[in-house]
């Protein structure tokens, strides 16, 4: 099989995915590129991150400049004489030196349906969106952000009850299969010289933008409705988690199921308020229905995640039935 000449960029575990199926096959690629290495976790430890780790496992260059106008990086690019530089959830910006370097330009593996949810976080805002389905596609990489034209897609339904962990791995997986396809296609164009694939567009109808996760994402509101707050908990969970107070205690809640209201009550609880805490979750009062919550975690003493019987059983004079939610 026709071999071409890769550099892979990326960082987080999404990324990982994608360089491992990359390395599998006849177009390894030469070196990697991702991020510098920051303090992570609870105890701010210094760390690499997983595209690092995998590349050192793989016994591959390393480079992790601060940014692309890095001169070092640059001229070690150059000396790689790139047919393909391939990017998934790098996290920096790529100039258009770069951008231009490969014979054969820069794809992303993108994990959203595009043109909905370009940007930073597309699985979490999909999620929080109550998208039906999404996807991963494979972009030829230009100046705007996430506006390329696409090569390939594939397509995965939401279910429900989506962690964001869980969808993120299910297209990563996805991804490294359309890439592999894709990355097959020029090889084949390379060795027969003959025309590479072309893209195409991406209509501007129905785009949307997937704005980077913030602060102000984790909190919830509970005057709206149950549906809406299990999904924001569930897309946040794993890197950013929604936050509460029961009784100035501060906790994270991990997972949840929205339930519809109790019958039989002559009038509606305000919201906020804790119906029932049992072993099979906290349910707590919306706007309209109500959180099954099933997993936590308290932002005093240890900080591991505990099911609904672990916290009643170390927090059970906070967990009492009426106890509110702020």
């Amino acid at each position: 099989m026709p071999k071409l000449v890769t550099v892979f960029a990326g960082s987080p575990s999404f990324a990982a995915t994608i360089l491992q199926g990359l390395s599998n096959s006849p177009h390894a690629p030469k070196a990697v590129l991702t991020q510098p290495d920051r303090a992570r976790g609870r105890g701010r430890r210094v760390q690499a991150n997983p595209v690092k780790q995998l590349a050192g496992a793989l016994q591959l260059p390393v480079l992790q400049p601060a940014n692309l106008r890095d001169t070092d990086a640059m001229d070690q690019l150059k000396a790689l004489q790139p047919d393909l530089l391939i990017v998934a959830a790098y996290g920096l910006i790529l100039p258009k030196t770069v951008l231009n370097l490969p014979t054969y330009g820069c794809l992303n593996v993108h994990a959203s349906l595009l043109p909905r949810w370009r940007g930073a976080a597309p699985v979490e805002r999909a999620l929080m969106a109550g998208d039906p389905e999404t996807g991963v596609c494979i972009m030829h990489m230009e100046a705007g952000l996430d506006t390329g034209p696409v090569y390939r897609c594939a397509r995965t339904p939401i279910e429900p009850d989506s962690s964001a962990e869980e969808l993120e791995r299910r297209l990563a997986e996805m991804g490294a299969q359309e890439l592999l396809t894709v990355v097959g296609a020029f090889a084949d164009a390379h060795a027969t010289q003959s025309r590479p694939p072309a893209p195409v567009a991406q209509r501007e109808t129905g785009a949307t933008y997937a704005h980077k996760l913030t602060a102000a994402d984790r909190t919830l509101d509970w005057t709206r409705p149950a549906e809406e707050l299990a999904r924001q908990i569930n897309a946040l969970a794993d890197r950013l988690p929604v936050r509460t107070r029961i009784a100035d205690i501060g906790c994270q809640f991990l997972a949840a199921t929205a339930m519809a209201d109790s019958t039989g009550r002559p009038t509606k609880p305000a919201p906020g308020t804790l119906m029932d805490a049992s072993k099979i979750g906290l349910f707590i009062q919306c706007a309209t229905g109500q959180l099954q919550i099933t997993s936590l975690r308290m932002e005093q003493g240890k900080g591991t995640p505990l099911n609904p019987a672990a916290a009643i059983n170390g927090f059970g004079d906070l967990f009492r039935n009426g106890a509110q939610f702020a």
